[in-house]
């Protein structure tokens, strides 16, 4: 598989190119030249398949043969080697929990992946080109921070720098990223994540940094942590019980990456009826659905705070995967914006009737296909929960009286002292950090 850039000016690359360099030179993100069809008898098959067959089939087409199949089926098998079950919240709506992995979020999938895939060509590398250290630079919004920290702390090699928002993200995402110590550093940003966002792309950019640090990124920018997240669909139709009725499925959206993944998974033949981008007040892809005018805009802050972005990266794949026709986008894709009173209400609801616990992503989400399912009675839908409930215990406590007690998993890192650098929200800043951080 070779991969090109969206904005078209940069030379095609293989998997391997594309996940150490991260963005493309010409700023635009790289997307596969074909999209791959899954084998029919892997869908005809899915429910007698493990998981990690799953995702080995899945994802060998985009990897190509940077990686050789005995250390990419290890790779795939310790990524999710860790339950993604399908919860029936009532008869006609599921929740896909993807919040038992070891930071408990979504983003542990494609954190584990990448950092996985990038150990192995770091170790299998003998290019003169990649014999430093590579530098993985990542924004935050929420979950992202802590997942890439967990994914890649220790990894020999790897330095990570990860920039997150100044009192925007919640205290077990502020820990999960600011404790680990070693290889592992945060910078707390005095502003929003569009901010922080803004500066690492600047810095891939930069050619003063460039000639000094190999840079990476660990966003979902990079088609290693982009791609990977393809499996969560595969893994919900594996336990979708009426396979002749395929589902709607809402997806709590940001910055766009798992949304694009799983549209991307439904071209390549994974039988989906309906995708929703669920969003917060931060709704530029709402207004772009009902106007054909993408509008970036400075983000906002909400409860779902990992969803607090103003100029979504990933939009332009979905773009891409529709060949830019907007009849085809808006056949496919569906919106909806929820206030945060909307998602108060909604976790309050669900757990009255229904007993189940949303975290306020999650409840963005279901509010969403709710909605969808209303105008559509004869439909089935999953909606995913991103993140467990504990990130956010001040929101889905007060929504519901019930206390979220923390996991034991997490017991330790809560009790340990937090440590970041505050920096202004200047690039400069970032690039003198940069420059005289070894």
């Amino acid at each position: 598989m070779k991969y090109y850039s969206t904005n078209k000016e940069s030379p095609i690359v293989d998997f391997k190119e594309a996940t150490i360099k991260g963005q493309a030179p010409d700023k635009g993100l790289y997307f596969p030249e074909v999209i791959p069809q899954v084998d029919k008898e892997l869908i005809n098959k899915i429910e007698s398949t493990s998981n990690e067959e799953i995702a080995f089939r899945v994802i060998k087409p985009y990897v190509g043969n940077t990686i050789d199949d005995e250390s990419l089926f290890q790779i795939v098998s310790e990524t999710v080697n860790f339950p993604i079950p399908l919860v029936e919240v009532n008869d006609k709506i599921s929740s896909l929990e993807l919040f038992h992995g070891p930071t408990l979020a979504f983003k542990d999938v494609g954190a584990r992946f990448m950092s996985r895939c990038l150990g192995h060509f770091l170790s299998q590398n003998t290019e003169s080109s990649i014999k430093r250290n590579v530098t993985v630079l990542v924004a935050t919004s929420g979950d992202t921070g802590g997942a890439v920290a967990n994914g890649f702390y220790d990894v020999e090699g790897v330095d990570v720098i990860i920039l997150y928002p100044s009192g925007k993200v919640s205290p077990v995402q502020e820990k999960q990223l600011t404790t680990l110590g070693k290889n592992i550093k945060a910078l707390e940003v005095q502003g929003t994540f569009d901010d922080c966002q803004q500066m690492v792309k600047q810095a891939f950019t930069d050619k003063d940094i460039k000639e000094k640090l190999f840079l990476t990124s660990a966003n979902s920018i990079n088609v290693a942590r982009w791609l990977p997240q393809q499996f969560y669909y595969f893994f919900a139709y594996k336990q979708w019980k009426e396979k002749n009725n395929p589902p709607v499925i809402s997806v709590p959206s940001g910055n766009f990456g798992n949304i694009c993944a799983g549209i991307l998974a439904m071209q390549s033949g994974l039988p989906i009826k309906h995708f929703i981008a669920a969003c917060n007040a931060n709704d530029i892809v709402s207004e772009y659905l009902d106007s054909e005018k993408l509008i970036p805009r400075q983000s906002v802050t909400t409860l779902s705070n990992a969803m607090d972005v103003g100029n979504p990266s990933n939009f332009v794949r979905i773009l891409e995967i529709f060949h830019h026709q907007f009849p085809e986008l808006k056949s496919k894709l569906s919106s909806y914006s929820i206030s945060d009173k909307e998602t108060m209400k909604t976790i309050a609801e669900v757990y009255q009737k229904e007993n189940y616990i949303l975290d306020p992503h999650g409840a963005v989400g279901y509010l969403s296909l709710q909605r969808y399912l209303n105008d559509n009675p004869n439909e089935k839908g999953i909606f995913l929960e991103t993140a467990h409930p504990v990130k956010f215990p001040e929101a889905v406590e007060k929504a519901t009286g019930h206390f979220i007690s923390i996991p034991d998993s997490l017991l330790p890192i809560m009790k340990k002292d937090k440590f970041s650098i505050v920096i202004p929200a200047d690039y400069s800043a970032l690039k003198d950090f940069l420059l005289n951080k070894s």
